[in-house]
């Protein structure tokens, strides 16, 4: 039977109210402002002609709250599947357009089916925020909104990724589900993300401050550690989403999309000889040697603003993805802070989720010492490293460039918490503290004797380097698997890697470890 051409004209006219969501003139301002719209977004995200939407014609009945003349097209938010590079992903992008993007019951239920689809189907999910928040006619339908959205995030998290997107106002309960999700990406301008504004803080506590101080990406970036990847634009946060995705599998029960070749042909990188000063103390790019084990020297940095002290992101050797963890010698000398080991920690966590190997490069002098980080809980949030490596079952390589002393020589996976392989240059050193450190502790009278102490407690310091501190110590007792030019270093992880593509290992039967949070 052949549709009448009055129910045909009433398809295509409900199609086109909803899909011109706020209308031309929104639109046109939002361009004006160097931003995209919701539907913009989502076309950038995918694939052309690949996106299928699900509830374009969902929206609340607004009679009930006193909007009986207030048309809310896809109730403010769009969803549905689409082909990302040629893989499957689910997207929710919020609509400021439609009233403000504000999140209601059906609003709510919309963002759960993608994320349900994205579970069933075992694809990642990205969402685009971009809403005034809670509708406040709704009232508490609003808020059980947002407490099923937060809940499956929860469901979702290290079944498949989860990547959120602020692209405009997030503020109050909004800004907790990006915090559910694995990464976070941010506009530098025209996002914001607080749980209380300026005002609020102001009227409460008396302190005055401003959003750039407390809500923008700078801020996020580089002093809370809220968010991952600061972007200047729409298109570039897309462009990171592109990146990320390229790194990560699609779900937990896959591997990661490593491009190994059948022969593998790595050449050694004699530049990484001439790296490493030859004074220890003297410090070097960790970044360089990362770059020169990336295959192409591609590597995408993770919270490259925050806690600097140590770099993680992704990369390929010998085509194998992994996770980078290392310390970052040009900031506070290398020294794993609270702030470090967070951040580390919960890298690990996320390359063991996804079956990413980890790749730790070690140039730590120790925990650092201070009575702020000691009150802070330094000890709870550093055995959040110890934890997190204990835990991961992935292969784990560790390789040892110069310092790795006390404490901080575990919490950077040692053989003892794990790894599957260590391997150390010649210019490494392990022991319980650095030679200056330890000699004054244990040559306090050769040193009170001299007649030219500093003379003398450089003559004990290499002393102690030669009897304590040297990595043939350390191979002797199998803490380290072998000692290799710096040069050989790609080759060496690229075999152990494929060596260890078959890994399998298990930890006790139980729920979920305990981990000092």
């Amino acid at each position: 039977m052949a549709i009448s051409k009055t129910l045909s004209d009433e398809l295509e006219k409900r199609r086109k109210i909803a899909l011109d969501g706020g209308g031309a003139k929104k639109a046109e301002d939002r361009h004006a402002k160097g931003r995209m719209t919701a539907r913009e977004r989502l076309g950038s995200l995918f694939s052309k002609g690949t996106f299928q939407e699900f509830g374009l014609h969902a929206q609340h009945n607004t009679r009930y709250f006193g909007m009986a003349d207030k048309s809310i097209p896809t109730d403010g938010v769009i969803c549905g599947t689409g082909f990302v590079d040629g893989r499957p992903v689910a997207a929710f992008s919020q609509d400021f357009g439609v009233v403000g993007g504000s999140l209601g019951e059906i609003h709510a239920k919309k963002i759960c089916a993608a994320l349900d689809h994205a579970v069933k189907a075992g694809v990642p999910v990205v969402g685009f925020n971009d809403s005034g928040g809670a509708r406040i006619q709704e009232g508490v339908g609003a808020l059980s909104g947002y407490g099923q959205v937060f809940y499956r995030n929860v469901q979702l998290s290290g079944v498949v990724p989860q990547i959120s997107v602020i692209a405009g106002p997030c503020a109050g309960g909004a800004a907790y589900s990006p915090a559910l999700t694995d990464f976070i990406i941010m506009t530098r301008k025209n996002a914001q993300m607080f749980i209380c504004g300026p005002e609020v803080i102001r009227s409460v506590t008396g302190q005055v401050t401003t959003m750039d101080e407390i809500g923008s990406a700078q801020a996020h970036a580089s002093v809370s550690g809220n968010i991952h990847f600061i972007a200047e634009d729409d298109a570039h946060a897309v462009q990171i989403v592109h990146k990320l995705l390229s790194f990560l599998p699609s779900n937990n029960m896959m591997d990661p999309p490593h491009h190994i070749e059948p022969d593998l042909k790595i050449v050694d990188d004699p530049a990484l000889d001439e790296l490493v000063p030859a004074d220890s103390k003297t410090p070097f790019d960790c970044r360089k040697v990362i770059k020169s084990l990336a295959d192409g020297g591609d590597f995408l940095e993770v919270m490259e603003h925050f806690a600097a002290n140590i770099v993680i992101g992704f990369g390929r050797i010998g085509g194998v993805v992994v996770g980078f963890v290392s310390n970052q010698p040009t900031v506070k000398a290398g020294t794993l802070d609270i702030d470090a080991s967070d951040k580390a920690a919960r890298f690990v966590r996320f390359c063991n989720v996804y079956n990413i190997p980890i790749v730790t490069l070690v140039d730590v002098p120790g925990f650092l010492p201070g009575v702020n980080e000691e009150r802070r809980g330094i000890i709870r949030h550093g055995a959040k490293m110890l934890f997190a490596y204990a835990s991961a079952t992935v292969p784990k390589i560790t390789v040892i460039m110069r310092k790795a002393y006390g404490g901080a020589y575990l919490a950077m996976c040692s053989e003892d918490m794990g790894a599957d392989r260590v391997i150390a240059w010649p210019t490494a050193e392990i022991a319980v503290m650095g030679a200056e450190g330890a000699v004054s502790i244990l040559y306090r009278k050769e040193l009170a004797e001299a007649e030219d102490k500093v003379a003398k407690a450089k003559e004990l310091a290499d002393e102690y380097r030669t009897e304590f501190a040297t990595p043939y110590l350390s191979a002797g007792r199998l803490a380290i698997h072998d000692i290799i030019q710096p040069r050989e270093t790609k080759s060496s992880i690229a075999l152990t890697l494929r060596g260890l593509m078959s890994k399998r290992e298990t930890r006790p039967p139980k729920k979920h470890g305990n981990i000092p949070l």
